[in-house]
C-alpha cells in the first residue's frame, strides 16, 4: 500500500474482513460491533482497547482509501460498516484470508496460516498456502521472514503496513492446541457479536 496502512487501519480492516468471511450473518458491522471485534481477547496480536472515536476516525481513513464503506437506511437501523478489500487490493478469497490472519495476528508460519485461516478459507494442504504466499510476495504484499535462532521454521508477514525488518528478533509463541483454541475463539467471537447486536438494539429502542 502507498502510503502504508497504520496499525489502527490494519486492525479495523482485518476485523471487518474476518467477520465478513467467518460469520457473514453478523456482517456488516455497527460501530459498536466493530469496536468489539477490534478489541477481542482472542485471535489478536497485539491486544487493543480502541474506543468508538478511534474506530470511527480510522474508518474515515479507510473510506478515503476505498477500503471501507458505510451502509445506512433500508434494513439498517444504525449505520453499518463493511470493507472493500477484494476490489481495492485486487485479491481472491484465499489471498484475502491469508492477509487477514497476518493483519490480526502478525507474522505466521505456513502451518499456522493453514490452521488459522480454516474459518475464512479451507486450503487443501500446506503447498496451497505456500503457493498463495508466493503470489502475494510476487505482488510485494507479503514477505518471508527467515528462520531465526530459537524458531522452528520461517514465518511470513504482510507488507500492507510498510516494509518489514526481516532480521528483527521474533519471539516464539508457546505451543498450544490450535484446533481447540480456534473452536473456543469462534464461540467467544460469536458471543461478542451477539452482545454487540443486543447493545445496538437497546440503543435503537431507547432512541
Amino acid at each position: 500500500m502507498n502510503p502504508p496502512l497504520t496499525p489502527e487501519e490494519l486492525r479495523v480492516l482485518g476485523a471487518m474482513i474476518e467477520k465478513d468471511m467467518a460469520t457473514p450473518e453478523y456482517y456488516p458491522l455497527s460501530l459498536n460491533a466493530l469496536m468489539n471485534a477490534c478489541n477481542q481477547k482472542n485471535n489478536r496480536d497485539p491486544l487493543t482497547s480502541y474506543d468508538e472515536a478511534i474506530v470511527s476516525q480510522t474508518l474515515e481513513g479507510l473510506r478515503a482509501r476505498h477500503l471501507a464503506t458505510i451502509l445506512s437506511g433500508g434494513d439498517h437501523r444504525v449505520p453499518k460498516h463493511g470493507h472493500r478489500a477484494w476490489e481495492t487490493l485486487d485479491v481472491n478469497n484465499r489471498e484475502l484470508a491469508v492477509l487477514c490472519v497476518m493483519m490480526l495476528r502478525g507474522a505466521q508460519t505456513v502451518n499456522e496460516l493453514k490452521t488459522r485461516t480454516e474459518r475464512l478459507h479451507a486450503f487443501d494442504d500446506l503447498e496451497s498456502v505456500e503457493g498463495c504466499l508466493a503470489k502475494l510476495a510476487g505482488r510485494q504484499m507479503a514477505i518471508q521472514i527467515p528462520k531465526q535462532s530459537g524458531m522452528r521454521e520461517p514465518r511470513w508477514m504482510h507488507l500492507l503496513g510498510g516494509a518489514v525488518d526481516i532480521h528483527a528478533p521474533v519471539a516464539e509463541p508457546a505451543p498450544r492446541s490450535d484446533s481447540l483454541a480456534d473452536r473456543v475463539s469462534r464461540l467467544e467471537a460469536e458471543v461478542e457479536s451477539l452482545r454487540a447486536q443486543m447493545e445496538d438494539l437497546r440503543r435503537e429502542l431507547g432512541a
